[in-house]
């Protein structure tokens, strides 16, 4: 039985109170987990302030700071192992790609590193002659980060890594289901050196830790990644400290797949965008919007290769689906494909929940052809594809934003001006042209509509957690004139 602790003011500390956590493989409890109460939540915000305006972080330079993230980086690289099995462990996303991911995540921290000493501000060509003035970037002050438990780590550094090249400090709240890795994290922050109070690293459940957390008065922004439902409690607890908020939600992709794209190459597309990290993920291509004329030959490709996918342990390199992350995630999702088929909805594959112990879900697709199937408004999460057909361009766009959500899409085709046209026409913060899930630490990230506010990753992200100061030197010798003697 392995026991977390979690990182307030350069301190690791067991709390007051624990609570166990499930290894979504066999549903049996492996580890104990700190659980964060209302008091250490206000030591960990106070612990941030103190480090922002009275500690050694207020005096760090930029390029110090910078340094501070490339240290990070190197160790998160040299853990990425560690941290993957953890994470694997804790929820049950495979370990072929949390190995590939964390790696990844490293250069995250170093792109930020290379950014910290680039947040510049302005020299302003002002209308008065006598007065030269300044536009200066600061940190936005004392951020709380709220992340879910899958992809924490990735999600986590979209966050902390902007939020520290700006100059901020933080709590970070990792979610109470699965938050090992990034507890585990926490060493490498301290190994890193990062002043105490710089990153504060907590775990706890809704009403007594995450909104204790967003509505601090001393917490200037908010940034929060999970379901629509858990961002409007998270927006409502902003009013009381007036905090500003980036929000990352959920989606309910479309995959749109026209008669002249390589099939072959969209099916591969279209598997790694439903059924990988066993469909825990926010960008989930959950959507297939499919050209009427090769319908059936598409869904045959897409069903050989779901049954083809290996199920088994999430910890063994040959697995390609996991099991879901918590039961009750799992029971949502076995619950919402029965309503889909009871709406009308054909199984092509899948659908059955399997024997044996653990979270598990077999990669699934329904063909909502013409059905009002309620798996093609509701998010998922988890291995679940729903399919409709089109026949014009107009139809399929169409499709594609009848959605509440907005966050990614794909499109494939051979035909460049028609890929334009609907790069343009699809309400989406992402749109993928034949290819999927492509992510970079350069590249801007985030939603319209349900799917969120705000962006991740690039200088964006940056600029997000700064907030400009504005400075008027006059530059005139004579004195002012008395304002009330009329000349």
């Amino acid at each position: 039985m392995q026991r977390f602790q979690y990182y307030i003011d350069g301190e690791f500390l067991d709390g007051e109170a624990r609570y166990p956590s499930v290894d979504p493989a066999t549903g049996l409890i492996w580890a104990e987990m700190p659980e964060a109460r209302e008091s250490d939540v206000d030591r960990a915000v106070n612990a941030a302030e103190t480090a922002l305006y009275d500690g050694p972080w207020a005096k760090t330079t930029a390029t110090q700071r910078g340094k501070l993230l490339y240290k990070l980086a190197d160790l998160v690289a040299a853990n990425a192992q560690k941290l993957a099995e953890l994470e694997t462990r804790d929820t049950g996303k495979i370990i072929r790609e949390t190995s590939a991911q964390i790696a990844y995540v490293a250069d995250y921290y170093r792109y930020y590193a290379g950014l910290a000493d680039k947040i510049e501000g302005s020299y302003l060509p002002i209308d008065k002659p006598d007065m030269d003035v300044w536009l200066r970037r600061e940190p936005i002050g004392v951020v709380a980060m709220m992340v879910p438990w899958n992809s924490q780590l990735f999600l986590s550094a979209v966050k902390i890594g902007p939020a520290l090249a700006a100059g901020c400090t933080m709590v970070v709240k990792a979610s109470e289901d699965g938050p090992a890795p990034l507890l585990e994290f926490a060493r490498l922050v301290h190994e890193a050196g990062f002043p105490a109070g710089v990153v504060n690293i907590i775990t706890g459940f809704g009403p007594s830790c995450g909104a204790a957390l967003g509505r601090h008065p001393k917490v200037a922004h908010v940034a929060f990644t999970g379901g629509p439902e858990t961002a409007r409690h998270v927006v409502r607890n902003s009013a009381e400290n007036l905090a500003s908020t980036s929000l990352e939600l959920g989606g309910k992709s479309p995959f749109i797949v026209f008669a002249d794209a390589d099939l072959e190459s969209a099916a591969n597309a279209q598997v790694a965008g439903i059924f990988a990290a066993t469909g825990q993920s926010c960008v989930a291509g959950s959507r297939l919007i499919v050209e009427r004329s090769v319908k059936d030959a598409f869904l045959s490709i897409l069903k050989r290769k779901a049954e083809a996918i290996r199920i088994g342990s999430p910890l063994e390199m040959a697995t390609e689906v996991g099991p879901l992350a918590t039961k009750r995630q799992r029971d949502h999702v076995a619950a919402l494909v029965e309503k889909s088929v009871q709406s009308g909805a054909r199984l092509v594959t899948g659908g059955q929940r399997p024997d044996g112990e653990g979270y598990y879900f077999p990669p699934t697709i329904l063909d909502c052809d013409a059905v009002a199937s309620p798996s093609l408004a509701e998010e998922f999460f988890g291995p679940v594809l729903s399919v409709v057909s089109f026949d014009t361009e107009a139809e399929a766009l169409k499709l594609a934003n009848d959605t509440r959500y907005g966050l990614a899409s794909g499109v494939f085709t051979q035909n460049l001006t028609r890929a334009h046209r609907l790069m343009k026409g699809i309400r989406a913060g992402v749109v993928w042209v034949n290819t999927y899930r492509a992510v970079s630490p350069i590249a801007p990230f985030g939603g319209f509509g349900l799917s969120g506010q705000g962006r991740e990753g690039g200088l964006a992200a940056a600029l997000d957690y700064t907030r400009t100061k504005t400075i008027w030197l006059r530059t005139s010798d004579d004195p002012i004139p008395d304002p009330f003697v009329m000349r």
